[in-house]
């Protein structure tokens, strides 16, 4: 099974195969990938997967708080992708950010009635 890593800190102009080079050294790097900005340039951080759990435990044994390129990286387990929006619904092919459960609406509501 793979595993994700989440490599942060890292210097702008590292590309998806730097990365994947860095890393193959502690096993078999099934995928690599820098987050970009919108208009192509680095955020900073990105991440790899590891074949196996134990590649992945060693490369963070390895390289978590190292130096490379000038900059001390930091090697974690990936998180896994949360909504950041809970509130937002969709309503008519939109979205508006009003919490249909909140106080405030309950009472617009119904003030709709009267």
């Amino acid at each position: 099974m793979n595993k994700r890593l989440h490599i942060g800190n890292l210097e702008y102009s590292i590309t998806d195969e730097i990365l994947k080079d860095l890393f193959s050294s502690e096993g078999n790097v099934t995928s690599s990938k820098i987050i970009r900005r919108l208009d192509g340039k680095s955020k900073g951080f990105g991440f790899i997967e590891m074949e196996t759990e134990e590649e992945a435990t060693k490369a963070i044994e390895k390289y978590d708080q190292t130096s490379f390129k000038d900059r001390t990286i930091f090697v974690n387990e990936a998180k896994p992708r949360i909504n950041r929006n809970p509130g937002f619904e969709k309503r008519g092919g939109r979205f508006d950010g009003r919490n249909r459960d909140d106080l405030n609406s309950k009472m617009r509501r119904l003030r709709k009635r009267f």
